[in-house]
């Protein structure tokens, strides 16, 4: 789908919290935003394409000195917003089928590029769930996968500390506007996350966290990721709600298995038996993964230089030749192959995923073959 409008133009429809259909229909029945902007209360109402409360908003005389607050907060380098359609609106959540128009973005928003894995489960996780999803995600990230998440206590927190210890980082889809932080417990974790992950929100500055943003925001995690992996969630678990929408859009959905003694455990369980992936270690993700992250996250120089050469065999030999049987860190690839970070962390997956070479924590790999 090509970009709907111009920030300045969007944006009002944002504010009135219209979706991706109704603004499919207003173009269509206005032939632009634009068009649609300068009509009337009295011509929107014989549409029926909007509610009663979007038209205020809409129309609201506070809307003009909204927009270019959004626009002046866009300015910072920090900081992005993102128009579904434009390039740097991450392709895995344009997919979706309720997929948010604009996205609010603190930090490396290119890292919404990335293949990335959500990792969700309970806020009253206990320890040992809280160290299984720590570990998890620092392994994952370690082999180039971004953790995502959705910054609440518990398992969610543990998987982004886990996902900042390796090079794939972290991503946090939060349910308020992006200059409030909720829980205000995770306020330096956030912080932290916006300096080397990214943080992202569809809800303007100033959104408070209502309960029903809470669904709405995880359909992004999935949408964001090829997969969900839950790690312990009670049968009542907002987690549970992720991996239900990680199926419906298509996605892989794993679950840790544990003690039939801990209500945490359950529902997971039930994922289980409705058909998630069991799984018992970061391996385990990956090998189910590897089809979709080999065709996701090649970069585009790799696939010229493949269709170029006819062969995968000499992208990857490119990276391989420098790897031996002594482990060598990502920082020494970068200065001897010149190659971007990003091409050999994908590299470097597939050729583990292949039992080429071996990954070793600190982002570090040797040779096996």
């Amino acid at each position: 789908m090509s970009s709907f409008a111009d920030l300045p133009t969007l944006l009002p429809f944002h504010f009135s919290h219209f979706s991706v259909k109704q603004l499919q229909s207003v173009q269509t029945h206005f032939g632009s935003l634009q068009a649609a902007r300068h009509a009337g209360r009295s011509e929107w109402l014989a549409t029926g394409l909007a509610r009663e409360k979007q038209l205020d908003q809409l129309l609201n005389h506070e809307m003009e000195r909204w927009v270019d607050e959004a626009l002046s907060w866009a300015q910072n380098d920090a900081h992005a917003l993102l128009v579904m359609g434009d390039e740097e609106y991450p392709p895995s959540l344009a997919e979706i089928e309720d997929a948010p128009p604009l996205l609010w973005v603190r930090g490396r928003y290119e890292l919404l590029q990335d293949p990335q894995l959500a990792i969700v489960g309970s806020r009253h996780a206990s320890r040992q769930g809280v160290n299984t999803a720590k570990d998890f995600a620092r392994h994952l990230s370690e082999q180039g996968l971004t953790i995502t998440s959705g910054l609440a206590l518990g398992i969610d927190t543990a998987a982004h500390e886990g996902g900042l210890l390796g090079i794939g980082k972290t991503v946090a889809v939060v349910a308020t506007g992006l200059d409030r932080v909720y829980p205000a417990a995770n306020k330096a974790l956030a912080h932290q996350i916006a300096e080397e992950g990214a943080l992202v929100s569809e809800f303007p500055l100033g959104t408070k966290p209502m309960a029903y943003h809470f669904p709405k925001r995880n359909r992004i995690i999935s949408g964001l990721s090829l997969g969900t992996l839950v790690v312990e969630a009670a049968l009542q678990s907002g987690s549970l709600i992720t991996a239900r929408t990680a199926l419906e859009q298509g996605r892989e959905v794993f679950a840790v298995p544990g003690s039939i003694h801990n209500p945490q455990a359950k529902g997971c369980h039930q994922l289980i038996r409705q058909g998630a992936k069991l799984v018992e270690c970061g391996q385990d993700v990956l090998e189910e993964l590897a089809p979709k992250i080999q065709f996701s996250s090649m970069p585009s120089g790799a696939i010229t230089e493949r269709e170029e050469s006819g062969s995968q065999n000499r992208v990857e030999s490119g990276i391989l030749r420098f790897v031996e049987y002594d482990p060598i860190s990502l920082d020494e690839l970068v200065v001897i192959s010149k190659m971007p970070v990003s091409e050999i962390q994908s590299q470097m997956l597939m050729l583990e995923l292949s039992g080429e070479v071996e990954a070793l924590s600190g982002a570090r790999w040797r040779r096996l073959k």
